[in-house]
């Protein structure tokens, strides 16, 4: 880890000033912003592995009572970078036509995040990478994980709180990480290789539950949408990415 053995405070000089404040209250997506940038940026430059919360309270220039206070352990850091890229998405809704599937509606709300992870997307390539070797890491951030495919789904209009929404939250996390292996490496101007995965995937899912409610014999308006082959793995990488 880069903690170095110097262990007076310093902050990065090119860190923007810290507010002791920001912990609670309305300066929470702020410092969650700075905190994912900061990891993310030096997860690009030296490996995830490498990358210690107290260089990351550094690089954000975040004193420690208040980085611990909100992020603890290496896992919370991830969360922070899922939270803006959630926070993106729930705060530009965008009106959904009438005939809109639920499919069409979830595909768009993923894009959306997909173009909030972007700048994070170096960073994310080496977490995804280290974060193997770190089981407990990516067990923690698992359940931050899944609150966040939920609330995405709540954004497509998918409710994901009644009966059968694990599954769902399930299903939409085993497409996530399908995607996002492609979304890491789609060097195209408009992410069309991430837009064809992700489409392949909602579809591949909406045949999979319709063959479930046939076996089962009962109908559910929500689970054509979301649950893939293999809905019931968990994901074994952030959306990270997640953190995401």
């Amino acid at each position: 880890m880069d903690d170095t053995a110097d262990t007076r405070w310093k902050t990065d000089p090119d860190a923007p000033d810290a507010a002791r404040n920001t912990v609670g209250g309305g300066g929470t997506d702020e410092l969650d912003q700075r905190v994912a940038a900061a990891a993310m940026r030096l997860a690009a430059g030296q490996g995830w592995r490498n990358t210690g919360l107290l260089a990351i309270a550094r690089g954000a220039g975040v004193p420690p009572d208040v980085f611990y206070r909100r992020f603890p352990d290496r896992s919370d850091v991830l969360a922070a970078v899922s939270r803006v890229a959630d926070t993106a998405v729930l705060a530009d809704e965008a009106p959904s036509g009438p005939d809109e599937s639920a499919r069409d509606r979830l595909f768009d709300v993923m894009m959306r995040r997909y173009d909030a992870l972007l700048p994070y997307r170096d960073g994310l390539r080496s977490v995804v990478r280290d974060l193997k070797r770190e089981p407990l890491t990516a067990l923690a951030f698992s359940r931050h994980f899944g609150r966040s495919m939920a609330w995405m789904l709540r954004a497509a209009g998918v409710e994901a709180d009644r009966t059968g929404g694990a599954l769902l939250v399930a299903g939409l996390g085993a497409v996530q990480t399908r995607v996002m292996r492609v979304f890491l490496e789609d060097d195209s101007a408009d992410l069309s290789r991430t837009m064809a995965a992700l489409d392949s995937e909602l579809r591949r899912a909406e045949r999979w539950a319709g063959a479930l409610r046939r076996r089962s014999g009962r109908a559910s308006p929500t689970a054509s949408s979301t649950a893939p082959q293999g809905a019931g793995e968990p994901a074994k990488e952030p959306g990270s990415a997640s953190a995401g």
